[in-house]
């Protein structure tokens, strides 16, 4: 019997980390219980899932992942500039988190880039947007459903 490799229709156990190019940590599983998703549910990112494509339970590996396959380049025209009363009350920072609500009713976070007196800019760009990724992993379990 073959072991089961990762693909579509398969379910995966797995721990991760997810660091920077400066080796800085984003998220990591390795440190808490492993985690589990089916091949195209959407809780992993579609580059993310083709590079496991192949790997099979005690395997590890580093893999690179390019922006296009991650979270993509930054868009420009994610960043808007909104006038300063629509943040009444709100002591503003560079890199402070906002949220919005869109037509939807969709939470929209978004990064304060810049403000002053008339106008705030803010960055609704995934915060890894344009960021080269190194995905580790160790498969724990790869079962075909």
């Amino acid at each position: 019997m073959t072991e089961q490799r990762i693909g579509s229709d398969t379910r995966v156990t797995l721990h991760f980390a997810l660091k920077l190019a400066s080796g800085d940590v984003v998220d990591t599983t390795f440190d808490k219980q492993p985690a589990t998703f089916r091949v195209g549910d959407g809780n992993l990112l579609p580059g993310f899932e083709q590079a496991l494509y192949g790997l099979k339970a005690g395997d590890k590996r580093s893999l690179t992942v390019e922006p296009e396959h991650g979270f993509g380049q930054p868009n420009v025209q994610n960043v808007q500039v909104m006038p300063r009363g629509q943040f009444e009350g709100m002591e503003l920072s560079e890199g402070l988190l906002v949220i919005f609500n869109d037509a939807a009713n969709t939470e929209l976070p978004g990064v304060v880039k810049a403000f002053d007196d008339q106008q705030v800019t803010v960055d609704f760009n995934h915060p890894l947007a344009g960021k080269q990724l190194t995905f580790d992993v160790e498969i724990i379990d790869v079962v075909a459903l």
